[in-house]
């Protein structure tokens, strides 16, 4: 007996499946990262993240994400001379942050900044099939090199306190810490912040990135791809749960407090930030990494004397009973921005300023995925299923 085929006639319209938020779609292929199942490690151009945080710095990553290779050194020496050059801010930059008012989201005034950057020097007229990667590159590293410089200003700027010119005898990280906090970090603070830049640089196709190859796929410039990816990462489901992670701490604020705040959170369904991840089954692989940088911050914060020890010492408390108690009500692991947020309070950061933090950072993922997107293009135009009222005329009258 052979096998029947039953198809529906030729005037039943297809109901298509829908995949809300793209959930489990496949739209490309991609060279820059993936999630290891097997060793459950984010991997940056095959190199498990973990092994570069705890090996390389922020520099060689960013060429690594840019150029496809770990450089060579001569290839480091030329692209941190790029990359230093760039770390200045131009006077007229001062002025458009500083016609930002103090109440606005930090967000706001780096996405304002990088889209005056890009009217600043704008890519070249090309035919539509041409595209200069090589060029693009160059132009994301010199973003990435002055972005710290518009972070700090504007950090500062909201406490009255006067701009910090960039050092270019510094390496990445430690020049960021220098013109925000006006000094020179010392080698903890350095390895813990360039630890976490290195941990936030790139991630596959989540919502920022995937905004961005979305513009690059229009052929639309660097700086708008970027400037798009910007505000996706604004929103508190994705780049601002570092923000949030700490302000929960915060408000939960003694670990004797963590059940019965638990308690009032899942009853009214509240998200846990920091908690969870759409992509990780086996809990996040950034989180040791981040955590024992975070630890040592914290070792070195109870040993000192005077309140501030005491301070810490509940927030530690508090971070470690409800990741427990988390864990126990909910099976959910922390993600990485849990540990990140703690670190940054307790480097000096405000916390509105932790997701510019993460641009600062993440500017190399999508920049790489950019690159990627315009070398192999097609334009990104997905369809949708109408559900709104039939065919109607249009009422006579008004």
């Amino acid at each position: 007996m052979s096998d029947t085929i039953i198809t529906a006639p030729a005037d039943e319209p297809r109901v298509p499946e829908i995949h809300k938020g793209l959930a489990g779609v496949v739209v490309d292929r991609t060279a820059v990262s993936k999630v290891d199942a097997a060793s459950n490690s984010l991997l940056y151009r095959g190199y498990p993240v973990q092994q570069l945080a705890a090996g390389r710095d922020i520099e060689d990553v960013a060429y690594l994400l840019l150029f496809g290779e770990l450089p060579t050194p001569t290839q480091r020496a030329e692209f941190d001379e790029e990359v230093r050059a760039a770390r200045p801010l131009a006077p007229g930059l001062h002025h458009l942050i500083d016609l930002i008012p103090t109440s606005a989201h930090p967000m706001d005034v780096v996405r304002t900044a990088v889209g005056a950057l890009g009217a600043a020097m704008p890519e070249p007229q090309r035919s539509p099939g041409v595209f200069d990667a090589d060029e693009t590159r160059h132009r994301a590293a010199r973003l990435f090199g002055v972005l710290p410089a518009i972070i700090a200003y504007d950090q500062r700027r909201r406490r009255d306190l006067p701009p910090v010119p960039p050092r270019d005898d510094l390496g990445y990280s430690a020049d960021f810490l220098h013109q925000v906090f006006d000094r020179e970090p010392d080698e903890l603070e350095i390895d813990v912040f360039d630890t976490s830049m290195v941990l936030y640089a790139e991630h596959s196709f989540n919502a920022s990135t995937f905004t961005a190859r979305v513009i690059a796929s229009t052929l639309s410039d660097l700086h708008s791809s970027i400037v798009g990816a910007i505000g996706a990462l604004k929103g508190p489901l994705h780049g601002g749960a570092n923000e949030a992670a700490l302000e929960l701490l915060t408000t939960v604020g003694d670990a004797s407090n963590v059940d019965p705040w638990l308690d009032d959170a899942l009853a009214r369904r509240e998200k846990l930030m920091g908690f969870g991840h759409r992509v990780y089954k086996n809990g996040d692989s950034r989180v040791p990494t981040m955590e024992a940088a975070l630890g040592r911050l914290l070792d070195r914060a109870r040993a000192s004397s005077g309140s501030e020890a005491g301070r810490v010492g509940r927030l530690a408390d508090t971070y470690d009973a409800l990741q427990a108690a988390v864990l126990e009500r909910k099976n959910l692991k922390p993600n990485v921005d849990y540990p990140s947020g703690l670190a940054y309070h307790l480097l000096g950061f405000e916390t509105s300023v932790f997701t510019p933090l993460f641009v600062a950072s993440r500017v190399l993922g999508w920049s790489a995925h950019v690159i990627e997107q315009r070398e192999a293009n097609s334009l990104i135009r997905p369809l949708s299923e109408y559900e709104g009222p039939g065919l109607r005329d249009v009422p006579a009258g008004g």
